[in-house]
């Protein structure tokens, strides 16, 4: 898109990357209220085709492409986004209480790669305030995920409750929940998928949920192969509906930035281009181990239209963008259909 390449994005990306992303939503959300906006949205960002539509965990779905949790915290920009061609948006990590996340500087774009590092620590204004979003949310057709984690200040043997608080407070609000324990920015959360420790958050999460919605398990890139049985164990004794693979990397290989300027950076996860490989590869291991009747949501490196067709052919069912949107702007959706149907 040439305005977005030509004057939006060097913009955008003057600016620090936390603040410009306030800064997208609101020059987006200014534009909507323009005459004939939604009209012009319409054709430029989407496209609608009863080759697109497909059926996953019992939704229908209008297309296979979905914006990744982390985006779009609270919930706040769910109606915004939706102009952009979505066919689902999984919202959050949100957490029981409200939290400001860690210290900033804590969002720092890889140009050279095509890549973001983060370590923004599930910063959100609690589930509260996402469920009363929600409950005033006119969203159609669309499908929303809630992506839910627990907070800083619980201890492991007591995070269970937090992803039960969650899940009991947004049920009948989402579509279908992904339980998070693979974000590298909290502290001790990826402890919590070891096999003890998943049984029992995944477990109680089940135990209430009366209505049958979906529950995923979003699992990180650098687990290896027994981590990964045990996990895949898991989430079939507890009846998960599926698994979405990946949250971002502590890797910092294979990279063109230089080496210093990483390590300037410090600690964080690292999404976009550089994680396709390694998502790849673990999309492979889950589509060997997991069945036909569970949903595999696969993102990670999705940077271009080939990397959908890619995941798509590895086994995916829904794909996620995130990274790849940011680099690549907000006709990205429409060319990703346009390839696919």
């Amino acid at each position: 898109m040439l305005l977005y390449d030509s004057i939006i994005k060097p913009l955008l990306f003057s600016q620090d990357p936390e603040k410009a992303h306030g800064m997208a939503m609101a020059l987006f959300e200014n534009s909507l209220r323009l005459p004939l906006s939604h009209t012009i949205f319409k054709q430029l960002f989407t496209l609608e085709s009863e080759k697109l539509k497909c059926r996953h965990m019992g939704l229908e779905f209008q297309n296979p492409i979905g914006l990744a949790a982390g985006f779009d915290k609270d919930g706040k920009y769910i109606a915004n986004l939706s102009k952009l061609g979505f066919g689902f948006i999984e919202i959050g990590t949100v957490t029981p209480k409200p939290q400001i996340g860690n210290d900033k500087p804590r969002l720092f774009r890889l140009p050279k790669d095509q890549a973001l590092i983060n370590r923004m620590g599930f910063n959100n204004d609690g589930v509260d305030a996402m469920a009363n979003r929600l409950k005033d949310l006119e969203k159609g057709d669309l499908i929303i995920g809630g992506n839910i984690g627990k907070n800083k200040i619980t201890n492991n043997e007591d995070a269970w409750k937090d992803y039960v608080q969650c899940f009991n407070t947004l049920n009948g609000l989402v579509d279908y929940f992904v339980i998070n324990v693979s974000s590298p920015n909290t502290p001790g959360l990826r402890e919590l998928q070891n096999k003890e420790s998943l049984t029992r958050i995944l477990s109680e999460v089940q135990n209430i949920n009366n209505k049958n919605t979906p529950v995923l398990l979003k699992i990180a890139p650098d687990i290896n192969e027994a981590q990964l049985d045990d996990i895949i164990e898991v989430i079939t004794h507890t009846g998960l509906q599926g698994i979405v693979t990946n949250n971002t990397t502590i890797a910092r290989q294979p990279l063109n930035t230089d080496p210093i300027t990483v390590a300037d950076i410090g600690a964080g996860g690292l999404s976009g281009r550089p994680l396709q490989g390694a998502a790849n590869q673990l999309l492979a291991q889950v589509k060997e181990r997991t069945s036909s009747n569970q949903t595999i949501i696969a993102s990670g490196g999705v940077h271009d239209t080939e990397a959908v067709v890619q995941k798509l052919e590895l086994g995916a069912d829904l794909v996620q963008v995130y990274t790849g949107f940011i680099y690549q702007g907000p006709d990205f959706v429409k060319k990703i259909l346009q390839s696919i149907i």
